[in-house]
Parts: C-alpha cells; sequence; structure tokens
C-alpha cells in the first residue's frame, strides 16, 4: 500500500478526521493474510517522503500538520516515480505481488511546477499497464472522477467525499470495502466504489 496525503492548508478542517480515517483504514489492513508494507508521503506545495515500505504492524499514528498550497500534480508524479524506483531496486522475490496507490486530497490543483495532469497520466498509465498498479483517488471540494480521470485514475475507483467527518470516514470505509473486494475476487474482477459508496461519502 502506498499512500499520498494532501495536508495543504485547506486540510486544517478536516485534519482530525484524516488522521482517524487513515489509522481506522491501517488497523482493518493489518488484520488481513499476507505481509503488507505501507509507504506513505504528504504533500501541500512541498513533497515529503514520510516512511517507505513499512510493515504495516509497524505504522503509527498519522501526523498531518496542514499548511500550504496544493501541488497535486507535482506530488503524485512524483510519488508514483518514486514508489517505482524503489520497487525496481528490489530483487525480484522481494517485490509486492501487488501495489495498490491511494492519493487523498480536498483541493484543485493550484502550485505544481514540473508536473502537468498529462504527464501524471501517462505516468499512472505505464505502471498499469506494464505493472499491473491498482490506483484509488479521493477528492473533496471537486467533482474527483472527472479531475480523476485527467490525471489517469479510472472513474470507477475516483470519489468525491464531504469535506466532514461524516464524508472523510466514509471514503476511507469505501476504500477498506473495495481492499476486501479484490482480496476476495481478483484486482480484474473487483468492483470499484458503488453508488452507495458515493452517496455515503458525499455526505
Amino acid at each position: 500500500m502506498a499512500a499520498l496525503l494532501d495536508r495543504s492548508g485547506s486540510m486544517a478542517s478536516i485534519a482530525d478526521d484524516t488522521r482517524g480515517g487513515f489509522d481506522s483504514f491501517i488497523q482493518s489492513e493489518r488484520g488481513h493474510d499476507g505481509s503488507t508494507v505501507v509507504t506513505l508521503a504528504q504533500f501541500d506545495d512541498r513533497y515529503e517522503m514520510v516512511y517507505e515500505s513499512k510493515p504495516i504492524d509497524e505504522v503509527g499514528g498519522l501526523e498531518l500538520l496542514p499548511r500550504g498550497m496544493t501541488a497535486l500534480y507535482d506530488a503524485v508524479g512524483t510519488f508514483v516515480t518514486e514508489v517505482g524506483a524503489a520497487l525496481a531496486a528490489l530483487p525480484e522475490e522481494r517485490r509486492p505481488g501487488s501495489v495498490t496507490v491511494l492519493v487523498m486530497t480536498d483541493g484543485h490543483e493550484n502550485s505544481s511546477r514540473e508536473w502537468s495532469h498529462q504527464k501524471v497520466r501517462a505516468s499512472i498509465e505505464q505502471q498499469e499497464s506494464q505493472y499491473g498498479w491498482d490506483f484509488v483517488f479521493l477528492g473533496a471540494n471537486m467533482d474527483a472522477v472527472e479531475t480523476g480521470a485527467q490525471m489517469g485514475f479510472t472513474r470507477d475507483k475516483s470519489l468525491t467525499y464531504a469535506a466532514s467527518s461524516e464524508g472523510v470516514n466514509a471514503a476511507f470505509s469505501a476504500v477498506s470495502g473495495y481492499q476486501d473486494r479484490k482480496r476476495a475476487y481478483g484486482m480484474r474482477k473487483a468492483a470499484g466504489f458503488s453508488d452507495d459508496d458515493r452517496r455515503r461519502a458525499g455526505r
């Protein structure tokens, strides 16, 4: 699991909810068979890799301090590149069997300098087609389906959530449900977000 979380200033109103929602999501992922490792990065108008390939049982509570603007394209492009490079450097037998990339933001792109949505889309499509990565996009204060599609996220795995306690918690719950469906049916057969997921997250 590789997660990229927005920490721009507009996240201040839902920072506590995001911390709790992410921690609950990690807790739910701990209960499954297999060896899951977590990579976490955060961004505003600066990008920070928090930790890489940490065993999920060693992941502590999320620290999230909102500040700055929203360089979404730069963050996604850099994150996908860095995770890809880290995995490529591993011996084949140590590479994960599946990679899920989760991106969560509450605002529109407003300060990227190096990456465009076209470049991000090309990077995502390459990882999907060549390496079977799975990408999930959560966005508030926007049409996340359309915004995600511009960057290469598939529409069924992009979810608009309300910038509220209920919306944040429902968004993380929807991701947990999707992960469970992948385990049960495999990624190619697992349905993305349902209409009920979208209704709950939109509150």
